[in-house]
């Protein structure tokens, strides 16, 4: 790739993949764009496909030592009171009723899911703008607020800071997620339907 090239990143997995090139390249001096719909959606508008494999040459594209927008762990514990956190997991993690990998169940406390998924059309396509923002509305999260995203370990928060790009919403990824929360010593653990829930303290 060279300095100044369109990147265009897509997958066969509702953009997640995507996204996360997406906001890793963002500020860096990538003019980076995700492919809405992704391989479905290319191939539904008759967009011709390649087989085998693609070796690109070396290129002269040198990445700006910028912050992609990360938020701090210290930042993400902070959020409900500056603004809010957002849980992109699915219900299921962010309430602790799933198995994990991790040493606890749970979510960050004050956080608000919105799973990533609530931004998504059943073709793979994002949601209107109006359509994220009445989302976040129904969820008690003001937009023009200071946002926090976090997930697992940054994967589904990468894809809803895209949708929120997309909807002209400004936001920061908690990169660690909860996999970095539930294994630093001193964190509390919230369990449960509701932002502040069950609170443990460890």
């Amino acid at each position: 790739m060279d300095a100044g090239n369109l990147v265009v990143a897509y997958d066969d997995n509702d953009g997640v993949a995507a996204a996360r090139a997406w906001w890793l390249l963002r500020r860096r001096g990538v003019d980076v764009r995700v492919l809405d719909g992704g391989l479905r959606a290319w191939i539904g508008a008759g967009g011709l496909l390649e087989g085998g494999d693609v070796r690109p040459g070396p290129g002269n594209v040198r990445l700006a030592d910028a912050d992609p927008g990360i938020a701090s762990i210290e930042a993400a514990a902070g959020a409900p009171q500056r603004g809010a956190l957002i849980d992109a997991r699915a219900p299921q993690h962010y309430r602790g009723l799933a198995p994990t990998a991790d040493p606890a169940a749970g979510h960050i406390p004050g956080a608000i899911n919105v799973p990533t998924l609530a931004h998504m059309q059943t073709d793979g396509r994002l949601r209107l703008a109006a359509e994220v923002r009445r989302t976040l509305a129904d969820a008690g999260v003001d937009a023009s607020a200071e946002l926090v995203l976090t997930c697992s370990s940054g994967i589904a928060s990468a894809h809803s800071a895209l949708a929120l790009a997309a909807a002209g919403i400004d936001a920061r990824v908690f990169p660690g997620g909860w996999s970095r929360w539930s294994r630093t010593p001193g964190r509390p653990i919230a369990v449960g339907p509701t932002p502040w829930g069950e609170v443990f303290a460890r």
